[in-house]
């Protein structure tokens, strides 16, 4: 659950944008009852969500995820360009190196059980 939802401020931006709670619930693909659930601190955006409703108030993800509870995550830009080949390159290396560890496990089994 995020503490310290601030509604006041959300319902301020609401307003300036010309918007609704409807409008988030439309824009989350929620319910009206889920969206209130969030404005009470019944709810956690997830980092999509901030995302969404950042777009729908006109505010940086940083700053909604900021006044919408101490533990809401900010959504994080995906990689682009050399970046993106980078951290793909460094998942599949880590991903072989599970790999070759497991095969390395079987064959110590393997070895075990014919020479027990």
């Amino acid at each position: 659950m995020a503490l310290f939802f601030d509604q006041e401020w959300f319902d301020a931006r609401l307003k300036e944008a010309g918007r609704t709670r409807d409008d988030v619930a439309a824009a989350l693909r929620l319910s009206r009852v889920q969206v209130d659930e969030i404005w009470k601190d019944q709810r956690e955006l997830a980092p999509h969500e901030v995302g969404i409703l950042a777009g729908l108030l006109g505010e940086a993800p940083a700053a909604v995820a900021n006044k919408a509870g101490v533990s809401t995550p900010v959504p994080v830009a995906p990689k682009t360009g050399d970046a993106a080949v980078l951290a793909r390159l460094a998942e599949m290396e880590e991903r072989l190196k599970r790999i070759e560890r497991a095969l390395s496990d079987l064959q110590s089994l393997i070895l075990a059980t014919r020479n027990g």
